[in-house]
């Protein structure tokens, strides 16, 4: 086992139970029962918990605690489940398999998987907008978690990646714009919001941003790489649907062997970003080790 894979682990089981204790809160009582069991559904059903994580680490990593972060732990977990549970209705990705089980529309029907979706997005800024924060660090919050989530984050890459299923061809510019925003925008909030929580200075805020630009790309060039390799066992959902669907991904592109030098170098200039902060030791093994997983 590697370092980075023994720190990882270790900052898993550390924090984990922290955001697992709070995570199913909010939607355990209330009148629509069956929508609170559609939303339950997606937010049990496992996964990485990369965002959440990464935004505890990112307050961490400027002097902050895991349960001055939870807040927007809590809010990048929601935001990213309402993302999955969309991106597999019919009008999306079309999935019937996520993290080993039926997708939410499959078990509860498209209609709730839809409001299931609206539920938990709405959610994220509820728990930021009700949380102890100074009113400046709120503010800050909400804004970074709304531009990575919107049109111009996360709404707007996915918008992106449809259209470009019905292009004839497109280069790595516009696949890079894609990935920035579809998935990059919301793993950036996770460590800005991470840093305003745990009080950042403006230049430790830039670097967890501009760290965030750069994990952002990686994570999405190794997703493409799994996508290409891996089974549908080793990644709990449908393998091969990119190329399947037709999409463009950086092994289409570069090439299996060219998409990995590419994971590379997004990872080296991740951690070129982590050296001025006083706490980095987990973001870059976290870095590292989201690299050696496509490999």
């Amino acid at each position: 086992m590697s370092q980075a894979t023994t720190q990882v682990q270790s900052d898993l089981d550390r924090l984990l139970p922290v955001l697992d204790a709070a995570l199913t809160l909010p939607f355990r009582h209330g009148d629509a029962q069956l929508l609170g069991e559609a939303v339950r559904y997606s937010l049990e059903a496992g996964g990485k918990r990369v965002r959440p994580v990464l935004c505890m680490l990112a307050c961490e990593a400027v002097g902050g605690t895991p349960a001055q972060a939870l807040p927007g732990a809590l809010a990048m977990e929601y935001v990213h489940t309402y993302s999955l549970i969309h991106d597999d209705l019919p009008a999306m990705d079309d999935d019937d398999l996520r993290r080993g089980r039926p997708t939410n529309h499959k078990v509860f029907g498209e209609g709730h998987a839809i409001l299931a979706g609206d539920a938990l997005l709405t959610e994220a800024f509820g728990v930021l907008a009700t949380a102890e924060l100074d009113p400046a660090q709120r503010a800050l919050a909400l804004a970074l978690l709304a531009e990575g989530a919107g049109w111009r984050g996360m709404a707007g890459g996915q918008a992106l990646d449809l259209e470009g299923e019905t292009l004839a061809a497109y280069d790595l510019d516009h696949l890079r714009l894609i990935h920035r925003l579809k998935t990059g925008a919301l793993l950036r909030a996770s460590l800005e919001i991470g840093a305003v929580l745990g009080g950042a200075t403006p230049s430790e805020q830039a670097a967890l941003r501009a760290f965030g630009e750069a994990i952002g790309l990686a994570f999405q060039i190794q997703d493409d790489i799994l996508d290409a390799t891996a089974t549908d066992a080793d990644l709990g959902k449908r393998a091969g649907k990119d190329a399947g669907r037709g999409k463009i991904t950086y092994p289409s592109l570069l090439g299996l062997d060219g998409a990995r030098k590419a994971l590379d170098e997004a990872t080296e200039t991740a951690l070129c970003h982590l050296a001025s902060l006083p706490n980095r030791n987990s973001l870059a093994a976290w870095a590292r080790y989201l690299a050696l997983r496509a490999k």
